[in-house]
């Protein structure tokens, strides 16, 4: 199919298969019968434009299906998606209100999402633009904890490149990396959506093939089970071991989309069967993969919330995977993540299921810390005003009677989260005070209820913001383009070609190509009156 995935009946007990493509090496592999492989080639030239690629494909599928993204005027259009409305953080008196209290987490769906509709030349909703997970899509080098410690705390406090006057204050998370061979073992239900809505070639197809690569990183001491569901969720596979991939993969291949969504019910079996197969101390997760389009039972963003709150009691964790076009439901999805003390990420091409559940396995789906929360304070004599970039659903109440109400976000191993805040400075800070800010963060363990804390103090030492590290740039690269798509009131001077010169020269190590890829696609949308930005407003 679409995807790579094909069959072919060998004559013989082996056999020699020789695979070419145009652009890539040649590779031959001996095969048994019965053999499931997974094969990558390797391109022959590494500068492939993948907003190029993505512009062929996108041609290819229109001139199959006319009704295909046409609404005229030589845009595209994406019916009927829903987003959370989120409202741009204002700045804030640091004298009136010197706390700053956000959840964190390892959410990065937005931006595969934002390059989904930036490649197809489709017009960008604001609500789909979050920029912190926009930011926290890329690798940091920020060193890993010291043993025996869950968190480090990093800082960089530098000039603004769009605004002079003002400052820039990045805030770094990076935690603990659990070693590969001493990973909880892993009790999962895959809750696949089979419903009608899912038979494009976007959705289904992309997820079995998502959901071959997870398997193939299973170990013996891991379980999955498969629960599918259109009109009534079924039990297509029962908890079955990691070393029986076979029996797996069939009942992944095998999934036909057909029908109504009954989301509901088929969470509240997921739920029931990692409970039933719960393993102590192991990595206990529901991961739902769909549209997010339900129809069937409890429909409505609040409903499904009730649902969800309820469920993670139990100690079952949720990963939220969002696929496809036109009716995807992203606020629905990122409101059950959320809620579910889990994680949400969106699929739009196999190289992003790669980057999920193979390069980025770990931090993917082994929780390190939940109920993740930041405190910052900041120091009223040295900064006047502040504004967090992004987190604008992620803000929690500064009373900290309220607060323990609100749950925060999840960690993963080896995640490293980034934070940015604009300051305006104050206009006469005392030469003898060097305090910026404090730094507090609480959070618990995945199988603990007590609340531990890590602590900083960021000292106002500030750095030129030519002089500052390659992740620091480039993050604040990634933000203000972020702004530029939501439209922000706050872009300065900043435009594009800042963000073109920002993020070129904080490549660094790049791993993955990410970062290159983010320069080509904002390269790409220079180009011509034909690749403009369009924005949706809400």
């Amino acid at each position: 199919n679409a995807f790579g995935l094909f069959k072919i009946v060998i004559p013989t007990a082996t056999a020699e298969i020789l695979l070419t493509h145009n652009g890539y090496l040649s590779k031959q592999v001996t095969v048994s019968k019965h053999d499931r492989l997974l094969v990558t080639l390797s391109p022959i030239r590494i500068d492939t434009d993948p907003v190029a690629m993505a512009k062929a494909r996108s041609k290819m599928l229109h001139s199959s299906n006319p009704n295909y993204g046409n609404v005229g005027m030589g845009t595209h259009s994406f019916y009927n998606e829903t987003y959370g409305a989120t409202y741009e953080n204002k700045f804030v008196r640091a004298a009136v209100h010197p706390l700053s209290t956000f959840a964190i987490d390892v959410d990065r769906a937005a931006y595969s999402n934002v390059r989904r509709f930036l490649r197809l030349k489709a017009p960008v909703p604001v609500d789909a633009v979050r920029i912190e997970e926009m930011i926290n899509y890329f690798h940091y080098d920020y060193p890993l904890p010291a043993k025996g410690n869950t968190m480090a705390l990093y800082s960089h406090y530098t000039t603004c490149p769009w605004e002079a006057s003002h400052r820039l204050l990045e805030i770094a998370t990076r935690a603990q990396a659990l070693d590969t061979d001493s990973l909880p073992a892993s009790n999962l239900v895959f809750l696949i959506d089979v419903s009608g809505s899912m038979g494009t070639s976007t959705k289904l197809p992309l997820l079995q093939a998502a959901f071959r690569i997870l398997v193939n990183n299973l170990r013996p001491a891991d379980k999955v089970a498969i629960v599918a569901y259109a009109g009534e969720p079924g039990v297509v596979l029962p908890a079955t071991s990691g070393d029986q991939k076979e029996k797996i993969l069939n009942a992944i291949d095998n999934l036909n989309a057909g029908g109504s969504t009954a989301g509901e019910a088929a969470i509240r079996m997921a739920y029931r069967i990692a409970s039933e197969q719960f393993i102590p101390g192991g990595n206990n997760r529901v991961i739902l993969a769909t549209d997010g389009d339900f129809n069937v039972g409890l429909t409505s963003d609040e409903e499904m919330e009730q649902l969800i709150i309820g469920e993670k009691e139990s100690g079952v964790l949720l990963t939220c995977l969002g696929f496809g076009m036109k009716n995807y439901k992203d606020s629905k999805l990122q409101s059950l993540s959320s809620k579910g003390n889990g994680n949400f990420a969106y699929i739009d091409d196999l190289e992003e299921a790669n980057k999920i559940f193979a390069r980025e396995f770990g931090s993917t789906l082994f929780t390190i810390a939940r109920d993740v929360q930041t405190e910052v304070r900041f120091n009223p004599s040295m900064v006047k005003s502040y504004r967090l970039i992004g987190y604008e659903n992620k803000i929690l109440p500064a009373d900290s009677s309220v607060k323990n109400e609100y749950g925060g976000g999840i960690i993963g191993s080896g995640h490293c989260s980034v934070a940015i805040y604009e300051i305006i400075p104050a206009e006469k800070p005392p030469a003898t005070d060097t305090l910026l800010a404090r730094v507090k963060i609480a959070y618990r363990d995945p199988q603990d209820t007590v609340l531990k804390y890590v602590e900083g103090n960021i000292p106002a030492v500030l750095q030129s913001f030519d002089q500052a590290s390659d992740d620091c740039r480039f993050a604040a690269a990634v933000a203000l383009f972020g702004m530029l798509l939501r439209k922000s009131s706050y872009c300065g001077t900043g435009n594009r070609n800042m963000v073109m010169e920002l993020a070129r020269d904080a490549l660094g190590a790049d791993h993955g190509g990410y970062r290159e890829e983010f320069v080509k696609m904002v390269k790409a949308l220079r180009k011509g009156k034909r690749q403009s930005l369009y924005f949706i407003s809400r």
